[in-house]
């Protein structure tokens, strides 16, 4: 099978001149945000709570902060992108390329990774200048990192393409994510909760997530990586199915 490799480089550098256009808002707020966030839970407030599991409370949270930017960077990216293509009738021009159907998935969600990327490096910067940093398996750090950006990048694309106006593209983030991704453990142990509210932070997948990315910086897993691994690669074989789908049937793209 051909590979239209030079369609996938377009789309990538595309995203990543688009990114620096709007810097202030894709790179910089996320940083700052992640910054407040790590002083304020991960300093002010750890310095006050034991460390957990033999590391300091700062480093213990500083995955879960790094988590959350990933998640916002990769839907945003997405979703704007492909909404404002949508809208402005660039979706005709990847339409009439020679790509197929997989290589348009590939194209947004590399795009949207790459954005997620930067956010997580320059975030992992500032970490480390809060001595929150632990990285002890970096492959297995990396791996968590791309699945957790592809997810929410096609995760992005769905609401995309569902969405009739641009408040509707907050609607999955505001209603759904943002609780969920509190709602999973990023800020603390299940450990500090009642046996009947960590039973039922076990149902959510946004618990795996933060947790797998947290085994891989400092060792510490309160999840059952394997019950991970399957809710992990399940959604991204699920919804790649899905998003491949939806464009073939030309959903929402196709007059």
């Amino acid at each position: 099978m051909n590979i239209n490799w030079t369609g996938l480089y377009t789309m990538f550098r595309r995203e990543v001149q688009r990114t620096f256009r709007v810097v202030i808002q894709t790179l910089v707020a996320p940083v700052i945000s992640a910054a407040l966030y790590i002083f304020i839970f991960g300093y002010v407030i750890g310095t006050r709570i034991e460390d957990v599991a033999g590391v300091p409370f700062i480093s213990f949270v500083f995955p879960g902060v790094l988590m959350l930017s990933i998640i916002n960077a990769s839907f945003s990216s997405a979703s704007s992108n492909l909404y404002f293509m949508r809208f402005t009738k660039g979706i005709e021009e990847i339409l009439i390329t020679p790509f197929s159907y997989l290589e348009m998935l590939v194209g947004f969600v590399v795009s949207s990774m790459a954005r997620a990327l930067m956010v997580s490096v320059l975030i992992l910067g500032v970490g480390m200048l809060f001595g929150a940093v632990q990285l002890v398996n970096p492959i297995g750090f990396f791996l968590y990192i791309a699945a957790i950006a592809s997810i929410f990048a096609m995760l992005g694309i769905i609401v995309a393409l569902w969405a009739e106006g641009f408040e509707q593209l907050q609607v999955l983030n505001t209603f759904v994510i943002t609780p969920l991704t509190y709602l999973g453990g990023i800020f603390y142990s299940i450990t500090f909760l009642p046996e009947i509210a960590a039973t039922i932070t076990r149902f959510n997948p946004f618990f795996y997530f933060a947790d797998g990315v947290r085994s891989s910086m400092i060792g510490y897993s309160e999840a059952n990586t394997m019950v991970g691994l399957m809710v992990i690669t399940g959604l991204v074989l699920g919804l790649g199915t899905l998003v491949t789908q939806l464009f073939r049937r030309g959903w929402k793209i196709r007059s």
